[in-house]
């Protein structure tokens, strides 16, 4: 999916459709992007797009949430279970004024402006924060601490949040296998079985300012402008030699030329950050041509030698076609949905 700018935004979508998910009317794949028409007419600005597994959500300036897609789950909101081939207002979020959708495997997070949190869809894993309760048809509330939340993040099946004070929270067992997997011998902590917001340990004293989350990994940016990584390390995302961290590590600022990072966002198996003099990194997996670099492209901002155990195509490369971007997003590559493997980069007019 991609935003055309101009007077008013207009929404395009390509790639595969199984369900519906690109909101084009059909469950037919569509090789060439094709104007997305279901939203009202009077919702001509679109401040975000989120994707899942096979759903997708918009979020317009007027603070509403549109979706289409898969709905096997009540992943979409409307009370039911049936899919949606054009996207449709959620009426579950018409009381508030939403400023963020963030969409998992099976499963939606809805964040309002006044910092309360709504999930919908599988439970299996515990992804909607709700102990012991079953699938949702419909956005329901998500307690932290009854602080207001300000930024969250999905993943597969587990998902990040952060309050206004700071902190920094998990929830989800997505993760549990992996790390029971990669690290048999160490204690798994709490948190990556936690069925409601945990604390996630290691972040104490830390105040984030943003999080993102890929598919078995997450990322915590905090507003010193240092990069916190923990979880699945397949692909070497997480700039560490071991497979998987049980605990947040740092990333050495020498990664991007010593400069602070202001945002970060993550794909399914690939992170892409920007410094605070507007430089974009990227790195991780590239098997979808995803971090905007040819294969063979070595990484930038190194000071000293590379991490043993991470090849030279997985460190951070800086884009310079990319400087100066005012937003990035990495769409997740849900099932055979090619148009999420990359990346939004829109550069200011």
């Amino acid at each position: 999916m991609g935003l055309e700018t101009g007077a008013r935004q207009l929404l395009y979508a390509w790639g595969a459709n199984s369900y519906g998910q690109l909101g084009v009317g059909s469950t037919q794949d569509t090789p060439v992007p094709q104007l997305v028409i279901g939203l009202p007419n009077h919702e001509t600005v679109i401040r975000s797009i989120s994707a899942g597994g096979g759903h997708s959500a918009a979020v317009t300036e007027s603070g509403r949430v549109y979706v289409c897609g898969q709905n096997s789950e009540g992943q979409l909101g409307l009370d039911h279970t049936t899919d949606v081939t054009q996207f449709c207002l959620c009426p579950g979020a018409l009381g508030l004024r939403v400023s963020k959708v963030s969409c998992g495997w099976d499963f939606t997070l809805i964040l309002a402006e006044t910092g309360e949190l709504l999930s919908c869809g599988a439970n299996t894993y515990s992804q909607l924060g709700r102990a012991g309760a079953g699938r949702s048809c419909v956005p329901r509330p998500v307690g932290i601490q009854k602080r207001k939340v300000i930024d969250v993040a999905a993943g597969l099946r587990h998902v990040l949040a952060l309050t206004d004070n700071g902190q920094i929270f998990q929830w989800g067992s997505g993760l549990a296998s992996h790390a029971r997997r990669f690290s048999p011998q160490n204690p798994i902590p709490p948190v990556y079985g936690a069925t409601e917001p945990c604390p996630v340990p290691g972040m104490e004293g830390i105040c984030g300012k943003v999080v993102t989350a890929g598919s078995y990994h997450c990322v915590a940016l905090s507003d010193a402008g240092d990069m916190y990584a923990w979880g699945s390390n397949k692909h070497g995302q997480l700039l560490h030699p071991d497979p998987f961290l049980l605990h947040p590590h740092r990333v050495q600022a020498h990664f991007f030329l010593g400069e602070s990072i202001v945002a970060v966002t993550s794909g399914w198996t690939h992170l892409v950050a920007q410094t605070d003099t507007g430089k974009v990194f990227t790195w991780g997996r590239a098997n979808y041509s995803q971090l905007g670099r040819p294969p063979s492209t070595e990484g930038t901002g190194l000071n000293e030698t590379l991490l043993e155990g991470i090849p030279a195509n997985q460190v951070p490369a800086w884009i310079p076609s990319l400087t100066g971007s005012s937003q990035m997003e990495c769409y997740i590559p849900g099932a055979g949905m090619s148009t999420e493997c990359a990346e939004l980069a829109r550069k200011p007019t």
